[in-house]
């Protein structure tokens, strides 16, 4: 990851986002284009912001220490934007919006639908403003069906979509029963679908060679992407029929592809093929397994499963996880701990990818030359993060800002974009921003 003064411009330099969305799905989206380098104008409202400002604890820590009102959910998918706040309910605040339509080239939104028409802020009211627009609508259902009305929320969408039937631990097993995934992935994989699209429609706009020069309307569905990234799971059912259920940490088609006890605790193993299985019972003395006719093949271990994983875990149990860990690392067999997130963040490989990010959070009072610029006046100085996956040779990601403060660039935006900033006082004594 790179800093602001030793990196060119982004992928997505000169790009404009304004960002209507909250929560998680919208505002993932809108933080992988901004990771790019899209200048990304996060609308909130006035005094209160995005509704997970508050989702806490765990809160945000001050220079001292000490807990603030400020959440750290909302840092974790808010960096690299500027905040401004606009009471889109107030028509002052509706013009603004419309003002900076006309000049954005994105706008990603998450009401319900319909829920922006009656501000005139909807796709279509926009469109005629501005049509290169490309305009993106995450919610729940889509914007067609039966469902299209229905507030839609990732715990919901994996229960629908047959998630949880498939996470967790077989009914009848200690534990069993249906299951979320620990983080909100409905939400993750949505803005992720959403920021492809995106992109999509910004070639199809801009590319030299046919571009139509015209933005169009984005559909994004939590239900569609709940459904799409069942991935193996769906295209199983689809070929036979059968629904799937929950195997734990075991997988379906793979054998053994598990978690394992070990002397100290537990460790995973991922073998995907025959000659990785061969390699494993070498390793841990147990070469006849390889040869055995119930276990030759990786068909037939599906079938032999519950045979052999009993075979295996008494084996397993005789050493440490470390121990694991080493004696297969060079014998090319998937072997790992199964950490925790502090864990996680200690791994050396994490930490020589530079996986964990500090970025001071900078008021916009520009310094002198070098000198830093002062902080935001919140109380927060510093801000971690998780940094960008996205590896580009010329154009890496550029974390340029903190996760900002609520409304903390509202006067810089609106002078960057073109919008007089004469009514400030009153628009502030009056609520619009």
């Amino acid at each position: 990851m790179t800093s602001p003064a030793s990196t060119p411009a982004g992928a997505l330099a000169g790009i404009r986002v304004l960002d209507l969305s909250r929560v998680l799905a919208g505002p993932w989206c809108t933080q992988v284009l901004a990771d790019l380098g899209a200048d990304v104008v996060k609308v909130e409202r006035p005094g209160v912001g995005d509704d997970t400002r508050h989702w806490g604890p765990p809160f945000l820590r001050d220079a001292d220490g000490n807990d603030t009102d400020q959440a750290a959910y909302f840092t974790a998918c808010n960096r690299n934007k500027r905040s401004i706040t606009i009471d889109i309910a107030t028509a002052e605040g509706q013009q603004l919006i419309r003002q900076m339509a006309l000049q954005a080239d994105v706008v990603v939104e998450n009401f319900k639908v319909g829920g922006l028409r009656q501000y005139g802020l909807d796709h279509a009211s926009l469109r005629a403003l501005n049509p290169r627009l490309i305009y993106c609508s995450v919610t729940g259902f889509g914007q067609t069906g039966p469902y299209a009305e229905r507030a839609g929320y990732d715990l919901m969408v994996q229960a629908m979509t047959g998630l949880m039937s498939i996470t967790g631990r077989a009914d009848d097993a200690p534990g069993g029963g249906p299951l979320r995934v620990g983080v909100a992935v409905i939400d993750l994989f949505t803005g992720l679908y959403a920021s492809n699209a995106i992109l999509a429609a910004l070639h199809v706009r801009d590319n030299a060679t046919n571009g139509t020069g015209e933005g169009q309307h984005i559909d994004m569905a939590l239900l569609d992407v709940g459904m799409a990234v069942l991935a193996n799971q769906a295209a199983g059912f689809l070929a036979t029929g059968q629904a799937p259920g929950r195997m734990g940490n075991s997988h379906p088609s793979l054998v053994p592809y598990q978690d394992f006890p070990t002397a100290d605790g537990n460790m995973l193993l991922a073998i995907g093929n025959d000659g990785q299985f061969a390699r494993f019972c070498a390793a841990a003395g147990q070469p006849q397994w390889a040869q055995d006719a119930r276990f030759a093949t990786n068909t037939l271990r599906v079938q032999y499963r519950a045979t052999l994983i009993p075979l295996m875990e008494a084996v397993t149990r005789t050493r440490s996880t470390a121990d694991w860990v080493a004696l297969l690392e060079d014998k090319a067999v998937p072997c790992g701990p199964i950490n925790d997130v502090a864990q996680a963040f200690d791994d050396p490989q994490v930490r020589a990818r530079g996986l964990r990010v500090e970025l001071p959070r900078w008021s916009e009072g520009p310094g002198d030359g070098p000198a830093p610029r002062p902080a935001a006046g919140d109380g927060i100085d510093r801000i971690a993060t998780v940094a960008s996956p996205l590896r580009l040779s010329a154009t890496p990601p550029v974390l340029r800002r903190a996760p900002p403060a609520l409304g903390q660039h509202t006067e810089e935006v609106l002078a960057d974009w073109g919008i007089g900033c004469e009514r400030l006082g009153e628009w502030r004594a009056a609520g619009v921003v």
